[in-house]
């Protein structure tokens, strides 16, 4: 009996010292006591589980004070809970009674969001900036900066941001200015700022961060496409407004993009980054730029995904998407945040440029864009290899050399060092180089506000795209299909109702047989249902393909023959082009070059054609004018290619009832052909109305490939099965049919001509 008891007492020992013996809670679990945040909840990445990361959420206007977050590590909570729980505190914004030879109401000790503060100069002084301010959710002041002057040095007052002071009162020539920010608050921008011989202040005018101060998608947004804008684009030394230079492929512009992919940032939130950066080479194309990339993904270690010398070798943008669509989560072996070897992965990478061919390296632009979510907590300060950056590009002549590189930083997260970030970006007048965003989602946001910013209008096939929860809301559907224009014909006989497609500012695409002999220019009705207050220019003349003849073959047993049915309207002004009025792109055009993200090199119309038309079964859209109000007036069908494409032959023998010679007289390869079902896949019919209207393809925009003409039977007027029936498209592709396109669409006489490849 006593040994039974000492075995069972020892065997009760042995558990207490290695309770995962029986089923203890396991060392990869943290406690879930002690958690909570007062005011405010909290989200788990991976519940309790080791590597979850924990983030405390406050309400709008408030922030979580002492921890924002947690990272179980190992069983523990890294940093520790406490009986003291962090809290959520109201959001201020920077003391604003920092203006000179003036006064600011009301004077109060703490500014809440929502606060509103007015400023007024004292006598014989002069008030630039903003009257009023208001606090604003991300603890910035709205509007500029108040300054009162009297404006009588060679550079303006500088003025003073809120939560700063300035030392310097003459601002003449070599005069300088310094700034410091109050406690607790982080200087972002210049802290020297020197009056130059142009009249402008050196550098970038400050700003008082606090730890929870962030810059909001659209601002960020609006400098960010500001500054990028100056470096992807340049004026002709002919001054003529809007045109650009391209900057050709092969060494004019290199761009450097680092991601952050440590230990603190979760799957969710990598899979965004991943999606920011597909985004921000999106957004770079539409400038129609041919820039060379290297992308690389840090961690303790740095992972090249694309190197510059690689990119070299003729890889196009859509490589590097299918990169970062292939690369997961685990890759990059994670742990620390070493920015200092992102850096210097990038410095080596410039230095062997240099060194490679020093002529070519001098007239490139380098951009280099990091995304980080915080501290840097290994490999050291990365300030020293960004000055070493500087001096390989600037090579001892910072005048001249300054403007071509330029280092951009987006500080994402809750813990972002933003004066250590600062130190690393450029510094312009009136350019901004360093955001902070909350999180990945911000920065997405960003990029998707940059979409439809006044300096792509030009651009092709650009779009907004929504979830049938969005529709239907012709607000909304005015940005969805900015490019579609109804046409309606007075006959003598009677009226033509069709669809057309604005595919540059002064013409629109559509079908031939819409009109008849005789028409008019001024019977022809055009409105832009996206943009119903905006007033089209009138109709100069309608233009159908020249060997369009509906009745050619009649002889042959073919009543209605619509080969080459294509026409163009040319409008007597341009239209003005805005995001609910816009032109879709056509292939074989540079301007499509660019919209596919392909390179200069792959600029040839067969290339597109295998990057539009790249399988027996292509999904392709069209937009019906025959839809509920509740329904989306985008249809899906896909284009039948190689040996499915006889299944339309066959077809049509069966509904006309004709022999397979004369189907193929009248399907020639000039025509595209939809209908049926394949793939669990089944396509939406075409209706009376529709004819003239775009298919088209989405490849990042959207691309036009055909355009509606004709139909075995409108199931729509008949109550039909649609399956039944099948579509015939002109193909945009055809020879015959670029050649008429070219001849107009490309004529240097008209305003904004395509150029086609």
């Amino acid at each position: 009996m006593q040994s039974v008891l000492f075995g069972s007492l020892f065997l009760l020992m042995i558990l207490s010292h290695f309770p995962f013996l029986y089923g203890a809670p396991s060392l990869s679990q943290c406690p879930d006591s002690n958690l909570g945040i007062t005011g405010g909840r909290y989200i788990l990445s991976k519940g309790y589980n080791d590597g979850s990361i924990l983030r405390y959420i406050c309400p709008e206007g408030f922030y979580p004070y002492t921890v924002k977050k947690r990272l179980c590590d190992k069983g523990q909570w890294d940093p520790k809970p406490t009986k003291k729980p962090p809290v959520c505190k109201k959001i201020t914004c920077p003391n604003p009674d920092v203006l000179e030879n003036g006064a600011v109401q009301p004077v109060k000790p703490f500014y809440y969001v929502n606060d509103t503060t007015k400023y007024k100069c004292n006598s014989d002084y002069t008030f630039r900036g903003s009257a009023t301010r208001v606090c604003q959710v991300n603890g910035k002041w709205s509007g500029g900066t108040p300054i009162c002057s009297h404006n009588t040095d060679h550079c303006p007052d500088p003025g003073t941001p809120p939560g700063a002071s300035r030392e310097g009162h003459i601002f003449d020539i070599d005069d300088k200015v310094t700034y410091t920010c109050a406690k607790n608050l982080k200087l972002i921008g210049s802290k020297v700022r020197v009056c130059q011989d142009s009249g402008e202040w050196s550098g970038k005018e400050p700003e008082c961060y606090a730890d929870f101060t962030y810059d909001t998608p659209e601002e960020v947004a609006e400098a960010f496409s500001s500054s990028l804008r100056t470096t992807l684009t340049i004026n002709e030394e002919s001054g003529q407004a809007g045109k650009k230079i391209r900057l050709e492929k092969g060494g004019k512009l290199d761009i450097y993009i680092a991601l952050d992919a440590s230990n603190s940032i979760d799957e969710k939130d990598f899979n965004k980054a991943k999606n920011v950066i597909k985004k921000l080479i999106t957004k770079i194309s539409y400038y129609e730029v041919f820039p060379n990339y290297e992308i690389i993904i840090f961690a303790t270690d740095v992972k090249h995904l694309i190197r510059i010398t690689d990119y070299k070798r003729n890889v196009a943008p859509k490589d590097i998407l299918k990169l970062l669509d292939d690369y997961k989560y685990d890759d990059t072996g994670k742990t620390g945040t070493n920015i200092r070897k992102a850096y210097e992965a990038i410095r080596g990478s410039i230095s062997f440029e240099k060194a490679n061919n020093r002529k070519a390296f001098d007239e490139t632009q380098h951009v280099i864009i990091m995304f980080t979510d915080g501290v840097a907590n290994m490999g050291g300060n990365p300030t020293p290899v960004v000055e070493e950056i500087k001096q390989i590009v600037y090579n001892g002549d910072v005048e001249t050399r300054d403007k071509y590189l330029d280092l951009y930083a987006f500080g994402v997260g809750e813990d972002v060092e933003k004066e250590l970030i600062d130190a690393w970006v450029t510094k312009r007048l009136n350019e901004k180089y360093f955001f902070v965003l909350p999180d990945m989602e911000k920065v997405e946001e960003t990029l998707d506000e940059m979409l439809d910013e006044s300096t792509s209008m030009s651009l092709c096939g650009l779009y907004k795209g929504y979830t049938k929860d969005d529709l239907y809301s012709q607000s909304r559907l005015r940005l969805a299909y900015p490019w579609l224009i109804k046409i309606t014909i007075s006959h003598d006989s009677g009226t033509s109702n069709c669809i057309g497609s604005l595919v540059t500012p002064r013409f629109i695409l559509t079908a031939a047989h819409c009109f008849r002999f005789g028409d008019s220019p001024d019977r022809i009705l055009l409105v832009a249902p996206n943009a119903k207050d905006t007033k089209l220019p009138e109709v100069e003349r309608y233009i159908p393909h020249d060997k369009y003849n509906v009745g050619q073959k009649e002889a042959e047993g073919i009543s209605e023959y619509y080969e080459y049915d294509v026409a163009l309207i040319q409008l007597k002004s341009s239209v003005k082009v805005s995001p609910e009025i816009r032109t879709i792109c056509i292939p074989c055009t540079e301007e499509t070059n660019g919209a596919l993200l392909l390179s200069a090199s792959d600029g040839t119309c067969e290339k597109h054609r295998e990057v539009l038309l790249n399988s027996n079964f292509v999904k392709a859209h069209f937009i019906t004018q025959k839809f509920k109000n509740d329904d989306n007036p985008k249809k899906n069908v896909q284009i039948r290619q190689g040996h499915q494409r006889d299944e339309c032959i066959h077809q049509a023998e069966k509904i006309l009832d004709i022999k397979k010679e004369t189907a193929m007289k009248m399907i020639t390869n000039n025509f595209l052909c939809t209908g049926g079902a394949s793939q669990n896949y089944k396509d939406d019919a075409t209706c009376k109305g529709d004819s003239g209207g775009a298919t088209f393809v989405e490849r990042n925009r959207l691309v036009q490939v055909g355009v509606i003409s004709w139909g075995l039977k409108d199931t729509c007027a008949d109550g039909g099965n649609p399956l039944d029936t099948r579509d015939f498209h002109t193909n945009l592709f055809s020879p015959e049919v670029r050649d008429f396109l070219e001849k107009y669409l490309g004529d240097e006489e008209i305003d904004t001509p395509l150029h086609f490849l």
